[in-house]
């Protein structure tokens, strides 16, 4: 569980806050999606829940973010040891040259016992889809291939959470799809609560459960990812590029074609096509 609890934050050096009064609970299995244009604030609320602000980059922090119940801000240690990070620069955060050195790399650095190492490791590999790469140099690998790499490493750990910064950033398409795949599979078969800013939205609403907007260091809209979408206004007016089939049936809204709930992938835009071809304009 974590709980953020009017918690506000001002760079060293800075006039304005790039966090401000933020509060949310995010429940045991969330699959959580933050949105928001650039400087919303997305990248130092993940900071903030993983102790990086303001440890690493000071400034004025008020309010508390608990993360299993440990003060992000006094006490963390015992929050980093529930929480694995996952940031938008692939190769910073790589310490080795072999696909499984770096897996072993955290585990013998974080005291994990000796006789459990070897099983940690085949389990990550394997739950990524990269038991393959073992014996790969790091280096020749994709970019997708090495994100997966990276999220396989943090989940050797076992954290309970796993909080990413927009890790497809540099990815194509298909090397996206390929990560959202093993997050979903992290937190459907092993409950591990997923946290990630990310920019692909249409891909984002494809695998979360539940949307964040920010807008200036605010929290401006929290629910699930329907009900966040229906606030299509909202969302374009704050710069946030909403997926196309959303974008669609707008206008069909608007030309009186349609009276629906807003589809946020190819499934209910699907539907709502039908819907309309057979002249079924609310459904």
């Amino acid at each position: 569980m974590i709980s953020v609890r009017n918690v506000s934050f001002r760079y060293r050096g800075r006039e304005t806050f790039a966090l401000a009064e933020i509060n949310m609970e995010i429940p045991d299995g969330e699959f959580l999606g933050i949105i928001g244009p650039s400087g919303a604030g997305k990248s130092t609320l993940i900071c903030a829940l993983n102790g990086v602000i303001p440890r690493h980059y000071p400034g004025d922090f008020y309010g508390e973010a608990l993360v299993e119940g440990y003060d992000s801000v006094e006490s963390p240690g015992d929050a980093a040891r529930s929480t694995g990070s996952v940031f938008q620069d692939i190769d910073g955060q790589i310490s080795a040259s072999v696909v499984e050195d770096e897996v072993l790399f955290g585990l013998e650095n974080f005291g994990v016992p000796r006789d459990e190492i070897g099983g940690r490791m085949e389990e990550a590999l394997a739950a990524a889809g990269i038991s393959d790469l073992r014996e790969r140099s790091v280096h020749s690998l994709s970019g997708g291939q090495k994100q997966k790499v990276i999220i396989a490493a943090v989940a050797a750990l076992r954290p309970r959470i796993m909080l990413l910064d927009e890790p497809t950033g540099e990815l194509d398409p298909a090397s996206s799809r390929s990560v959202f795949e093993f997050l979903k599979r992290l937190n459907g078969e092993y409950g591990v609560t997923i946290v990630i800013v990310e920019q692909k939205i249409m891909l984002l609403c494809e695998f979360a459960k539940r949307l964040a907007m920010m807008e200036k260091g605010r929290l401006v809209l929290d629910g699930g990812v329907q009900e966040v979408l229906q606030k299509a206004d909202v969302l374009e007016n704050a710069g946030v590029n909403i997926p196309r089939v959303t974008t669609l049936a707008r206008r069909l809204r608007s030309g009186g074609l349609y009276h629906g709930e807003l589809p946020w992938n190819l499934n209910a835009a699907e539907k709502m096509m039908r819907g309309i071809l057979s002249g079924h304009t609310a459904f």
